[in-house]
Formats: structure tokens, C-alpha cells, sequence
């Protein structure tokens, strides 16, 4: 029996750190995940359809984030902050004549990578390769639809007014149409990157252009701080006792940061990255997750009902593109392949829209307008990750094919999660579905839902209602401070 229990505790010590040694944290950054990392993860026990014989690619229509980015302006002061108490934790034990030998040897000489940086939020070098192999690969894969002479209105190139978007744009194209041109010693060519204006951009930016989701994301803080709290007490608790050090939970928030931005951003990971356990850092991207999961997917409907303009735009353009080959139109004379790049906020409610990453019938829940349940809590298994949704660089490819007038459709609807097939729920949990149920059973019943109805039916009320006059406006502030009355005010949301 002794024998026994020693077998079985060495048994499991061997299975868990080796279960160490398998993590790798780049894997679990949430949405600051490099594309590499994830890219190539999917699910083993889905079968991608075997594309029938005679069927051709037409059309394809691809909505994606911007590639790896370096910190934003906000998050550089942040990490310049944690150095400084860094430092005031490190000199506090001395004061104690606590040993120093616990505390990890680059808490010493730390200092920020960032620290003097100005400006942040850019594309980083990571994410320009990033898309620059991602056009590449997209030409390589579907040579049928780029194989006409560059125009920007058969190869529409667009993007938000946001630099970094705008950078990944050029970035792929540069690899979609390197070799093509005459530019330089890799025969580069122009080619034109278009967007809207930042205040009226409904397509790829609807999510600023809404004021009602502004209001209702702007409330839903304490709700996902009250979340996160328990985690980050009891990890704070954790590393404060390991280290004996006085850590705050805005430390340990500061420390999953710069985890996040050195694994993703320099490669480091014996650094921020391993002052947390395997199972501390899967409860970290949890908490993530459901931020996520609650402000920009399955959350609330608005998150991604709101996104109706740009369903209707990949709509438009199948239809066109099925209109051309029905017509047999001479080739260059159409589009062929609509080409967006955009943000997080753009992709995952895109992904929402399509039914993507929903667990058994959550697909009818949400066309009931059903909430959905918050992914489960680690160690259960879920499909809503953010490094697998929308990691640097995620993407969504839907690809037109036309096939053979004696197949059960002429024309199919393939939809490619981060360039891997990906069972699409409204269609019978198949990656290769006919365009007509594509169309009535996934698209059309979210066309119910009005952009304008959505996001500023309020402000529209507003205007209809009776203004009231200064003067009266005046007499009950004045009421106001002589009964005392502590009850708040709410103006009119603007």
C-alpha cells in the first residue's frame, strides 16, 4: 500500500510538471495573442467539408484585426508606474530586513521597455510580418480569384482611419501583390487602402458610431471589475505570501500586462510571465475572456447586432459577385475579393454574427434573443478564447465557390476562422454551406435589426421631446438647494 501512494504521488508529480513544461503562455494572452502562436490551433474533432469536385472559388470577403501593436499611450504610463513601486516594494523590505533572495532577479534593474515613449498603440514590427505573410499565403491559396491584373475595384482594399488598421492593410497587400509590380528589388506595386471618416465609419468602426453601446459599455465596468476581483485577491494573496511583499491587486493587474506585453511583443516569458502559475494564468485569461464575452460578443445582442452594416456589406458583395458569374461578365470587369481591416471590436461581433464558437444550442438561443451563459470557469473546457477569437491579426475569410449546375447548389459559402475551417452552427454545424441557407438561416435574420434603431432610438426621442425652458430649468435648481434634495440628477445623454 506505502509503494502504492509513492507511485501514485510520483505519478502525479510527473504528470503536472509535465503539463508545466507542455504550457506555453503565449497561448493563453487573451486578445494580446500573437497570430503565431494560435493561428494553427483548432478543434480535432471537427472534419472540414471536402470541397466538391468542379466547385471554384469566386469571391472571397475577409474582415480582419490589425496585427501586433505596441502599448497604447495610457498603458505605457501604467508600466512606467509599476517600475516605480517596483522599486518602493523592494526598498520596503529592506526597511523590514525581509531576505532578499525570494524576490526575482529582474525585479532589481527593471526598468519599463517602453519608459520615455510618447506615443504608442502602433503597428510593431511582429504585426507587419504578420500580415505581410497572411497576403502571401491568401494569394498562394486561392490563385482562381487573384489572378486578374491589380484594380482597386476588383481588390478593394478598406480600412478604419486608425493608423494600425491602416498599416496592417498595406502590410497584407504588400505580400498579396508582392512580385506583381516593378517597385523595388521584391517588384512591388500601388495599390490604394480607402476608409471612412472615424465619425460616420458604421461598417468597420460601428461600435464608436453607436451611442447606445458607448452608454451601456461605459456601465458594464463595475460589473466585470466585481468579476475579476476574487481572482486577482486571491493571486495577489498568493505572490504577496510567496514574496512577502506588499503586492496591490492594481500590481498583479500591472504584472498580467506586462506579462502579456512582453510574451507577445519581445518573447519574454521568464520574466512578468513566471511569477504566475500555469493555473493562475489560465484563471487570468479567464477573466479576460469574459470581458470579452460581455462587452464585445455573446454578452448582450447589442454587442453584435450592431454590427448589422457590416453583415450587409459581405452580403452585398456575394450577391454581386454571383450576379457577375451568372452574367458571365469579362473577367477584371467585377469585384473578386472585398478586403477589410479593422480592430477587436470589428471581429468578434463579426464572429458573433456568423454564429462562431457557440456551444450546443446556444445558435437558436441567440436568434430567440436569449442571453447566453458566461463561458465556464477553468479547468472546464470552453470555446470562447480570446487568443483563438481575435488574436493579433485573427480573421474571418468567407469564400464564394461556384460549382457545378448538377450539384445540390450552384453556389456555396466556405467560412475560414483564422484561414481553418470552422463549423458554422445555422448551417447544421457544417463549414461548407449552401448560399441560399447561409443567407435565410445565418444573415437575413439579424436584418430585422435597425443600426439607427439600435444605436440612437434615445437620441432620436430626445429630440421629440419638449424642450424645457431655462427659466423653469432655473427655479428647480433653486427648489433643489433649498429642500436639500440629494437625489442625483440625470440629464439627457447626448
Amino acid at each position: 500500500m506505502a509503494m502504492a501512494a509513492i507511485l501514485l504521488l510520483f505519478l502525479t508529480l510527473f504528470s503536472n510538471s509535465k503539463a508545466d513544461r507542455d504550457f506555453d503562455v503565449r497561448q493563453h494572452l487573451s486578445t494580446v495573442t500573437r497570430y503565431g502562436a494560435v493561428k494553427d490551433i483548432v478543434d480535432n474533432s471537427f472534419i472540414p467539408s471536402d470541397i466538391p469536385q468542379g466547385c471554384t472559388p469566386i469571391h472571397l470577403n475577409l474582415v480582419a484585426r490589425h496585427g501586433t501593436r505596441s502599448p497604447t499611450k495610457k498603458r505605457v504610463r501604467e508600466m512606467e508606474k509599476l517600475a516605480s513601486h517596483i522599486k518602493e516594494l523592494i526598498e520596503d523590505a529592506k526597511q523590514r530586513n525581509l531576505s532578499l533572495q525570494k524576490v526575482p532577479a529582474w525585479f532589481h534593474n527593471w526598468e519599463s521597455p517602453w519608459k520615455g515613449k510618447l506615443k504608442g498603440g502602433e503597428l510593431d514590427i511582429k504585426g507587419e510580418e504578420e500580415l505581410y505573410q497572411l497576403g502571401i499565403r491568401v494569394r498562394e491559396r486561392f490563385p482562381d480569384i487573384f489572378n486578374e491584373e491589380y484594380h482597386p475595384d476588383v481588390y478593394p482594399i478598406k480600412t478604419t482611419q486608425i493608423p494600425r488598421a491602416s498599416a496592417s492593410a498595406v502590410a497584407f497587400g504588400m505580400g498579396l501583390f508582392s512580385g506583381k509590380g516593378s517597385l523595388g528589388p521584391g517588384r512591388h506595386r500601388a495599390f490604394a487602402v480607402t476608409s471612412e471618416s472615424r465619425a460616420s465609419d458604421t461598417i468597420l468602426r460601428f461600435f464608436e458610431c453607436c451611442q447606445t453601446y458607448k452608454d451601456f459599455r461605459k456601465n458594464q465596468e463595475p460589473s466585470f471589475n466585481k468579476l475579476k476581483e476574487p481572482i486577482l485577491t486571491e493571486i495577489t494573496s498568493a505572490l504577496a505570501k510567496q514574496y512577502e511583499f506588499n503586492f496591490t491587486i492594481q500590481d498583479i493587474s500591472s504584472l498580467w500586462f506586462l506579462c502579456k506585453q512582453e510574451s507577445s511583443l519581445l518573447d519574454i516569458t521568464d520574466q512578468a510571465c513566471s511569477l504566475f502559475s500555469p493555473t493562475e494564468v489560465a484563471l487570468l485569461e479567464w477573466t479576460d475572456d469574459i470581458q470579452m464575452f460581455m462587452v464585445k460578443g455573446y454578452g448582450k445582442s447589442l454587442n453584435y447586432r450592431m454590427g448589422v452594416p457590416l453583415l450587409k456589406d459581405v452580403l452585398q458583395s456575394m450577391s454581386e459577385a454571383i450576379n457577375a458569374d451568372e452574367d458571365n461578365q469579362v473577367p477584371g470587369s467585377y469585384e473578386k475579393a472585398r478586403l477589410r481591416f479593422a480592430h477587436a471590436e470589428t471581429v468578434v461581433p463579426f464572429s458573433c454574427l456568423l454564429g462562431l464558437f457557440l456551444e450546443g444550442s446556444d445558435f437558436e438561443r441567440i436568434q430567440k434573443e436569449e442571453p447566453l451563459d458566461l463561458p465556464p470557469k477553468p479547468p472546464q473546457k470552453r470555446n470562447w478564447r480570446g487568443s483563438i477569437v481575435a488574436p493579433f491579426a485573427g480573421n474571418n475569410m468567407l469564400v464564394l465557390y461556384s460549382c457545378p449546375a448538377n450539384s445540390s447548389s450552384k453556389y456555396f459559402v466556405q467560412v475560414l476562422h483564422n484561414e481553418h475551417p470552422i463549423p458554422m452552427p445555422g448551417c447544421g454545424g457544417t463549414d461548407f454551406c449552401p448560399f441560399q441557407v447561409f443567407k435565410d438561416k445565418i444573415v437575413e435574420p439579424h436584418f430585422i435589426h435597425n443600426y439607427d434603431t439600435l444605436c440612437n432610438a434615445h437620441l432620436d426621442e430626445s429630440k421629440h421631446k419638449p424642450e424645457t425652458s431655462k427659466l423653469s430649468q432655473l427655479f428647480r435648481w433653486i427648489f433643489r438647494l433649498g429642500g436639500n434634495d440629494d437625489t442625483p440628477s440625470h440629464g439627457v445623454e447626448l
